[in-house]
């Protein structure tokens, strides 16, 4: 079975943006604009590309990625690779022209066949509403943060608020950096 990881910038109160900014709340932006650039902190996201070998958004995530990254040198890596977005709304014509193989999933269950083929792990960026649906199905197995030292209130959130049973976590990895942030590696125990 494919690994699927989370990887999200978050506040220490849970809301997730990503770099640069979102519309719709005060506190937009916080991602570079709060806190000083420590380029240590970021290493992980070189080692995400090392690492992966497909990646899967949201709808939304799509949308604002798929503009940019494909040819932004420093996402080279993950040019090449599959990406499947899950939405049932996006239509194929939507899809860029410059990024490789791209596959509309339309369920969670299509999520959960795309784990059980063969291949290496599966990257999430962003995509919250996504992420929170995963986690609550119980399809997500490593999450990524880069915890921001924030208190933010509104924004979008990384995880939902579902009464659902207790999902442990095991720190597998983590480092504080000068700045404040700190990175947080987390498998989901099963």
């Amino acid at each position: 079975m494919r690994t699927l990881i989370s990887t999200a910038f978050v506040s220490l109160d849970g809301v997730m943006e990503a770099p640069g900014g979102e519309p719709g709340y005060r506190n937009s932006g916080w991602t570079f604009k709060e806190i000083e650039f420590v380029p240590e902190a970021f290493e992980i996201k070189g080692r995400e590309q090392q690492e992966a070998t497909a990646m899967l958004f949201g709808r939304t995530s799509y949308e604002a990625f798929s503009p940019v990254w494909p040819d932004m040198a420093e996402f080279a890596e993950y040019k090449p690779m599959p990406k499947y977005i899950v939405s049932t709304t996006l239509t194929d014509d939507r899809l860029v022209d410059n990024w490789g193989e791209q596959t509309i999933l339309r369920s969670l269950d299509e999520v959960r066949a795309l784990k059980e083929t063969e291949g290496g792990p599966i990257i999430m960026h962003g995509s919250s509403a996504l992420n929170q649906a995963l986690s609550d199905a119980g399809l997500i197995d490593r999450y990524h943060l880069l915890v921001f030292p924030l208190l933010l209130g509104a924004g979008k959130r990384l995880f939902s608020a579902t009464d659902k049973d207790t999902q442990k976590l095991k720190l597998v990895e983590h480092e504080a950096y000068a700045n404040g942030l700190q990175k947080n590696v987390f498998d989901v125990v099963r």
